[in-house]
């Protein structure tokens, strides 16, 4: 072994506790990135393969009711590669031993010939295309197959039966299997993470259309689109092309891919996930890079006699810097091998999560071979660009001034005293004194510090955040404590049925309805929801709580979909209807009101009616009930024909909360355990080098007769005076981190609020505590154990 590899093993055989932090804090830092990035391939790479093997549509539309004869002119329509019609239909589903209100989206399929688009892969059970079966006739049961995460949620499984309320009649579904579609990779009921209240069921087409007189018809459509580079025109001629003949069977305009539901939350999902696996892991690494420059500086400042030694005996300087880069190397490629394997463990844990909501035929953790060589390779060049600087500037030094002790610093009074603040003490004006003798090395160790609890705040603010939506949503806005809407829009004098139900205290009446909002070249599909002037149970509230009165004959949006639009208050939008007939309203802007989800508009509900030239009419209704009414009430209203479904705020709250706060809870408690790796990296090595740099100093105290809490005053007070400067910074960090990782996230779905709630800080605050303590008490077992014979040998 070569001398320089031998003086190496020593080296980190004496620093072993440092190295091991830093390798730390590299772990962090590449376990992090691979965590989220390796996560979000996985569910990347399982999409595509999803939407490739299942033939997934590009359009996708729905009528009131259209002949089978129309999907051969839509065939016909110039970029169209394939059209399948189908049947749907949204039911009641009642479930043995539970009064929670579910739905169903009951999908017709040919049991003669598997469907071309939209395939389903059987993940459990049989098939629905059991040619044995066709020719029976209609029972009472009707053979189903039904959505794996509804499935999972609700413990059923092959052989199991549900009711279903079927065009107002009592059927059974019998599950013969479980099943997933790219169409409904995510199956959630409005968006929702609520698996619980809705599912897909599969069903023989035959018996669908018998049930509500849909034979020779259909009711919506996907249609696959011919390669980009194969046909002539764009996505949105072709959608446009088929909205005219879909129109006259009262269409909806088509929407494509990326408007699709499922698709829509998938795809957001990856693009968030994309964001914080690459601005956090820079941060760490930021950090790890920073640290690797202090230890190592510091470490051959202290070897200066060392390095004059190698010099006079004909080490090249190429051979010394490449010495040091080794052990630089080596600590990172300790913490790199670390990272590896937590990325590997975690981001299988984040793929198992993931696969709760996410279904797909095949999910599993895979981690691309060019993203571990990424981490490495940025974790690598981060450290040796960090370190570089300080290998160079001492090795370039002459044998004779390397061998020449470092000359002593020049004290002089600190900021406070030439303020005027004479009556320090003389402890805290060395430590001051010293603090502004090195303001780099200062300011880096408190910026370590303010990092590490700013990703902590970032890490639980995500909580706040969701709880802030919560209570604006189902506390606020919402305040009824359940929906009901109707098959199709009616008289709503059905308001009057469902106020004699048990436990109704008081019932507000809405109208939804499908439209195109138009402004110029700029369109949007949304919903416009009518409701009562003054509501007292669905209110529009912003982001600060404040409501909104739709009290005009204009239309209220959110702010985001105004921007969207090119819109502002006063100005006049194009409203193309998508129910019924199809005809053309112009509206104004009433107001915009900054809401978290969605893009929504609102107009009250007498207004929207006359500008539709409609009665009094209405598609839901929400209402409030007596306390311990709520199973009651919804199992009166099973039986009410033109009832299509019931909403439990209180159902979906529960549900929503079982996921998303589980959810919330792990990706805190990952980020504060990477937060503290941060702080207890940066916080212990400074105050470690810093002792190896003043062991002569604090010897020397200490042969003056100074106490060893004394002299571990001076070493520590420094920590303690830098950490108290780091907090308010580290707030204020986490604060603009928390403003830019929004920012970075806000979409169309979602947009989360900045609120950070005072326990986040100081839960940030406590954990930077926690690891400056205990960092302290290591140090502080060291300074007791100083050896001061060793410590006052000097080469004077």
């Amino acid at each position: 072994m070569k001398t320089l590899d031998r003086k190496l093993l020593r080296d980190l055989r004496a620093m072993w506790s440092q190295a091991l932090t830093i390798a730390l804090v590299v772990a962090s830092g590449v376990g992090g990135f691979l965590t989220s990035l390796s996560a979000v391939d996985s569910l990347a790479v399982a999409r595509d393969t999803f939407y490739a093997e299942g033939r997934f549509a590009d359009v996708f539309a729905t009528v009131k009711r259209a002949p089978l004869a129309l999907v051969e002119q839509l065939r016909g329509v110039p970029g169209v590669a394939d059209v399948q019609p189908t049947i749907e239909e949204l039911v009641r589903i009642d479930i043995a031993g539970t009064s929670d209100p579910v739905l169903g989206q009951l999908i017709g399929v040919d049991r003669r010939q598997p469907p071309r688009l939209n395939q389903i892969a059987i993940v459990q059970g049989r098939s629905l295309f059991d040619r044995t079966a066709i020719d029976e006739p209609m029972r009472e049961i009707i053979d189903v197959l039904v959505s794996q995460g509804f499935a999972q949620a609700r413990g059923l499984h092959p052989g199991d039966t549900v009711g279903a309320l079927v065009n107002g009649r009592k059927r059974r579904l019998r599950i013969v299997g479980l099943a997933v579609s790219p169409e409904f990779v995510f199956a959630g009921l409005w968006g929702m993470p609520d698996q619980r209240g809705f599912g897909i069921f599969w069903v023989d087409q035959e018996a669908l259309a018998a049930a509500y007189d849909m034979d020779g018809a259909f009711n919506t459509v996907a249609v696959r689109l011919a390669p980009e580079g194969a046909r002539r025109i764009t996505e949105a001629e072709v959608i446009d092309a088929l909205a005219q003949p879909l129109a006259r069977y009262g269409g909806a305009t088509p929407r494509g891919r990326i408007d699709q539901i499922s698709h829509a939350m998938l795809d957001n999902e990856i693009k968030e996930q994309r964001v914080l696996g690459t601005v956090l892991p820079s941060i760490f690494l930021g950090v790890a890079a920073f640290l690797l420059n202090v230890v190592i500086s510091r470490l051959v400042a202290t070897q200066r006699e060392q390095i004059a030694a190698l010099k006079a005996l004909g080490y090249a300087n190429r051979a010394i810097a490449a010495h040091y880069l080794k052990l630089v190397l080596l600590i990172v490629a300790l913490g790199v091998a670390l990272g590896i394997g937590l990325g590997d463990w975690l981001g299988a844990g984040f793929v198992g999560l993931y696969a709760e909501v996410f279904h797909f035929a095949h999910f599993e953790h895979r981690m691309d071979p060019a993203l571990v060589l990424l981490a490495g390779g940025l974790t690598l060049g981060a450290a040796v660009l960090g370190t570089l600087s300080a290998i160079l500037a001492t090795v370039r030094l002459t044998p004779a001034e390397a061998m020449r002790p470092p000359a002593p610093g020049r004290f002089r009074r600190t900021l406070a005293e030439r303020l005027g603040f004479t009556g320090l003490s003389p402890a805290l004006r060395m430590i001051l004194r010293n603090m502004e003798r090195k303001p780099l090395r200062t300011g880096l160790s408190i910026g370590g510090i303010a990092a590490a609890l700013a990703i902590v705040v970032m890490g639980n603010f995500f909580r706040d955040a969701i709880e802030m939506i919560v209570d604006s949503t189902f506390a606020l806005s919402m305040r009824s404590d359940v929906s009901v809407w109707m098959t199709e829009p009616g008289d709503a004098a059905i308001a009057l049925q469902l106020a004699r139900l048990p436990g109704v205290l008081a019932q507000e009446s809405l109208r939804d309805v499908q439209v195109m909002l138009v402004n110029g070249p700029r369109r949007q599909r949304v919903m416009i929801r009518g409701g009562p002037v003054h509501s007292e149970l669905l209110q529009i509230v912003d982001i600060d709580g404040l409501q909104t009165l739709p009290h005009g004959d204009g239309i209220v949006l959110t702010d985001r979909l105004a921007d969207k639009l090119g819109l502002r208050v006063g100005d006049a939008v194009r409203v193309e209807v998508q129910e019924g007939r199809r005809y053309d309203l112009t509206l104004p802007v009433e107001a915009t009101v900054r809401e978290m989800m969605g893009l929504n508009a609102y107009m009250n509900r007498a207004a929207l009616n006359r500008a539709l030239g409609e009665g009094d009419v209405a598609t839901g209704f929400v209402l409030s009930l007596e306390r311990g009414s709520e199973a009651r009430f919804l199992q009166a209203t099973q039986g009410l024909p033109r009832a299509a479904g019931a909403f439990s705020k209180a159902t979906m709250l529960r549900n929503m909360r079982e996921v998303t706060a589980r959810n919330i809870l792990i990706m805190s408690t990952v980020l504060t355990l990477f937060a503290v790796v941060i702080a207890v990296g940066v916080v212990y090595n400074n105050v470690r080098i810093a002792l190896a740099e003043r062991s002569w100093e604090l010897a020397s105290l200490r042969v003056l007769g100074f106490t060893r809490a004394e002299v571990s005053a001076l070493l520590l007070g420094e920590l303690a005076l830098g950490i108290a400067v780091a907090l308010p910074l580290g707030m204020l960090g986490g604060y603009g981190l928390v403003r830019v990782i929004t920012g970075l996230l806000k979409s169309d779905q979602f947009f989360f609020p900045v609120v950070i709630l005072p326990r986040t800080y100081a839960l940030a605050a406590l954990a930077v505590l926690a690891a400056a303590v205990a960092s302290a008490l290591v140090v502080r077992r060291r300074i007791d154990r100083l050896d001061m014979v060793a410590a006052l040998k000097t080469r004077e």
